[in-house]
C-alpha cells in the first residue's frame, strides 16, 4: 500500500508545520509521506528546534520554505494548521483532501512570557498537541474530509 502523501501547511512554515512534518517523519514515516510549507517564508524557528530535540527529534537540517518550492506537489492531504494557511491555501488538484486542524501559534504566545522558561512552555504544549494528533495518522484522514 503506498504512502498517503500530507503536507502540513502553516503561514511561515517556521514553527508548527515544521513540527508536524518531523512528528510525521518519526512517528509515522512507515505510512506517511510528510511534507511542510508556508504561505510566505520566515526561517525555522530556533525555538521550535530545541523543544523538538527535547523530545528526541531533530528537525534542525529543515528549512522553511514556500509551497512553490517543494519538490513534490501533489498531495493525498494538504493538513492547515492555522487560520491564515486556511485562508489562504493555494489551488490543489479536486483529488487532493483539504483539511484544517488549528493550533495555537507559540512565537505569538511567546511574546507575552516573562522569561525564556514561560516561552518554551508555549512551544512545548504545542508541541505535544501536534504530536497527540500526528499520533493519530492516517487513519484520523477519513473520519475528517
Amino acid at each position: 500500500m503506498p504512502k498517503a502523501k500530507i503536507l502540513f501547511l502553516c503561514t511561515g512554515n517556521s514553527c508548527r508545520s515544521q513540527m508536524a512534518e518531523g512528528w510525521a517523519k518519526y512517528l509515522k514515516g512507515d505510512l506517511v509521506e510528510a511534507y511542510s510549507a508556508g504561505i510566505v517564508q520566515h526561517g525555522l524557528n530556533p525555538l521550535a528546534v530545541r523543544v523538538m530535540a527535547e523530545a528526541g527529534v531533530d528537525i534542525s537540517g529543515f528549512r522553511s520554505k514556500t509551497f512553490d518550492e517543494l519538490p513534490e506537489q501533489e498531495f493525498d492531504y494538504v493538513i492547515t494548521l492555522c487560520g491564515h494557511a486556511q485562508e489562504t491555501c493555494p489551488f490543489f488538484p479536486a483529488k487532493t483532501k483539504r483539511l484544517h486542524v488549528g493550533f495555537d501559534d507559540p512565537p505569538k504566545l511567546a511574546e507575552t512570557a516573562q522569561s525564556e522558561e514561560d516561552a518554551l512552555g508555549h512551544y512545548r504544549r504545542v508541541r505535544d498537541e501536534i504530536r497527540d494528533f500526528v499520533r493519530t495518522l492516517p487513519e484520523a484522514l477519513g473520519e475528517r474530509t
